[in-house]
């Protein structure tokens, strides 16, 4: 039998509506810096990291991958509620912790230092914490543990691997940075190219031009995200997505933009790259989180110190 998990609520933020609002959950190494605390913790055990974290408890952690993207989506709620003070339809932070509720407290005394407007901390002792995702109406899930990412993909919850870097904070707005296949949409026609190569992939999307792609597991989170976006003129939003994708434009971009057109999702700008590696591009983009499922892929983000996720 599972064991509760406790739940924190941070009465210095106002609480969202989640059956109205985008919640997104982080862990604590998604958010914080935690390297050497986790590597404590596998060395020494769980009592030697809990006595380190109340003996540093008023000590904040540094920022962790996610941190920016977690202010940016923070700006994002600000300048809505300029617009509609009323509306609902916001973005809501959580922080699901593996930390016991003794030492959680220092990661709620690290976003109260930094003024991160999170809603709720729980802390749970049980191994698969991703239980209670949908308990929450969780849409995101960002881990630094890849069971936990896999675990909430099979439940149903978009979710991706964030790997701890040095992360410059860029500014706002907001700036979300999807790949295609296998993300957005769904991994058909990367199947046939392993099975056939490219001609093979070439053919089968020119064959199914006219119908939409299935979805990918950051479909839910996108239309979500789009819905948001939509509240704003295209030049006053706060937010801004991006799809940049392996595809061709002339033999795989049509169905690709035909498939967010049929879906309602407003993408801002589409760059396909044919192959060419995605670094440069995202460079000048800067965004706050780039999805990707390709490994090779996530290093060139990294490489120019881009906040990247893999989505497995």
């Amino acid at each position: 039998m599972a064991e509760p998990e406790s739940t924190v609520t941070n009465t210095n933020v106002k609480q969202k509506d989640p059956s109205k609002a985008l919640v997104i959950a982080v862990t604590t190494r998604a958010i914080f810096n935690l390297e050497e605390e986790h590597k404590l913790y596998l060395e020494k055990g769980k009592e030697e990291y809990t006595r380190h974290q109340q003996a540093n408890q008023d000590k904040p952690l540094p920022p962790g991958t996610a941190f920016a993207f977690i202010q940016a989506v923070q700006y994002v709620n600000e300048k809505i509620l300029e617009s509609n003070p009323s509306e609902k339809n916001l973005f809501d932070i959580l922080v699901l912790s593996n930390n016991s509720p003794e030492s959680g407290v220092r990661i709620i005394n690290s976003a109260k230092h930094y003024g991160l407007e999170i809603s709720k901390f729980c802390f749970v002792s049980d191994e698969d914490s991703t239980q209670y995702l949908k308990s929450h109406g969780v849409k995101l899930f960002l881990s630094a543990d890849r069971t936990d990412v896999c675990n909430a993909l099979r439940r149903g919850v978009s979710a991706a691997l964030v790997f701890q870097q040095e992360v410059q904070a860029p500014s706002t707005p907001l700036r979300v940075v999807f790949d295609g296949d296998a993300v957005l949409f769904s991994d058909e026609t990367d199947q046939i190219f392993q099975e056939q190569g490219l001609e093979g992939a070439v053919q089968y999307e020119r064959a199914m031009e006219a119908v939409p792609m299935g979805e990918g597991p950051l479909k839910a989170f996108a239309m979500h995200l789009g819905k948001m976006r939509k509240q704003f003129s295209q030049e006053k939003s706060p937010i801004r997505t991006y799809l940049v994708t392996a595809r061709s434009g002339r033999d795989m971009g049509i169905r690709a933009i035909k498939t967010l057109r049929e879906w309602g999702l407003p993408i801002d700008e589409a760059f396909f790259m044919d192959g060419a590696p995605k670094g440069p591009i995202l460079a000048q983009i800067q965004p706050h989180i780039f999805f990707d499922d390709g490994l090779h892929n996530i290093q060139g983000a990294q490489n120019v110190g881009v906040p990247s996720a893999w989505v497995p």
